[in-house]
């Protein structure tokens, strides 16, 4: 009987431990990916935690893989899929087909959407079983530890660009330089937009501007995040990563007529906007979720042509917890990465 690892939570808010298990086998139209690296994802506490429905212990979290296929399931012939491809497989991790958002084509908004870690064990493991509609295909430029936090916090930020308002020189700000900021601002820079970072605390003006942005933002500082905004003409679109609702609040005003706030950071807090901050200047509020595989796709494909790769520190398998522990700390910089070695 051969085995595999893998990095599991038995109770919520538990330790992970290794544990062997069975290697599965792939059923009809999925496959068995190895995986070769994994992302740890500030989203994987909603599982760890058991703070979404439906959580079964133990649980195997990793929305954020890198790996190869090692074994097709059945009616996988046909489907552009060989053993050795590497692929990578994100927050999208499958949709259902048949509800009504998939049957509109806007599967990331499935109802039954099936997120690695939730819907099905996650990537930390040294395999995974994921269906064929998940995989996204890594170019060859990129290595795994660089491709698999584009699975998620890089097709969040590429997505929710090219998904915005705005147009080539436009002003994007992205408030927050940290796991998802720093990829925003290279994504944005690369865009061709007037680029804006956000940060508390002066001492961050030069990593923002070693990172492309235009303009720095101290949110600390004595002049308001809006008005300094609006002191460079308002934004178009701000693009808040920070997991903070005053944060986000206070980037409203500093909005353009018209502009729009895509809110990726997640944070219970209601956010304290007043209909009069949107009405008169026609302002557009929305949430932004991930993207499906096509973009994940899209995303690796666009950071390999301008040379864009995520800020990581990569750990073994084994030191599961201690890396999970250091990006929930938020020491982590900026994207704690399993590696299967």
């Amino acid at each position: 009987m051969s085995t595999y690892r893998v990095a599991q939570v038995a109770a919520a808010g538990g330790p992970f431990e290794i544990v062997q298990r069975e290697v599965p086998q792939p059923g009809p139209r999925h496959v068995r990916v190895a995986v070769d690296a994994c992302g740890i994802c500030h989203s994987d506490a909603l599982f760890v935690d058991a703070l979404m429905p439906g959580i079964r212990f133990p649980v195997v979290p990793g929305h954020e893989i890198a790996g190869h296929i090692e074994e097709l399931g059945e009616d996988m012939e046909d489907r552009g899929w060989q053993v050795g491809d590497r692929v990578a497989v994100g927050w999208f991790g499958g949709s259902c087909g048949h509800c009504t958002p998939c049957r509109q084509g806007d599967f990331i908004v499935c109802d039954n959407l099936k997120v690695p870690g939730w819907a099905y064990d996650g990537g930390f493991a040294d395999s995974v079983i994921a269906p064929a509609d998940a995989l996204a295909r890594i170019p060859d430029a990129l290595a795994a530890p660089d491709a698999a936090p584009l699975a998620c916090a890089g097709v969040t930020m590429f997505n929710g660009l090219r998904r915005s308002s705005a147009m080539p020189g436009d002003l994007i700000a992205v408030l927050g330089i940290g796991g998802l900021g720093h990829l925003g601002v290279k994504y944005a820079v690369a865009m061709g937009f007037e680029t804006v970072a956000i940060a508390r605390g002066a001492e961050k003006a030069d990593f923002a501007k070693q990172l492309g942005a235009h303009h720095y933002i101290d949110s600390t500082a004595d002049t308001p995040v809006a008005d300094a905004l609006q002191s460079l003409g308002g934004a178009n679109v701000v693009l808040a990563t920070a997991a903070n609702s005053d944060a986000i609040t206070a980037t409203v005003d500093g909005l353009s007529h018209r502009g729009e706030l895509v809110v990726i950071g997640a944070d219970a807090t209601p956010l304290g906007i007043s209909p009069n901050e949107l009405l008169l200047k026609g302002r557009i509020v929305r949430g932004h979720p991930a993207g499906t595989a096509q973009d994940v796709q899209d995303t690796m494909a666009f950071s390999a042509l301008h040379g864009i790769r995520p800020m990581i520190e990569t750990v073994p398998l084994d030191q599961a917890d201690e890396a999970y522990r250091k990006m929930m700390s938020g020491a982590a910089r900026f994207r704690m990465v399993l590696t299967s070695g």
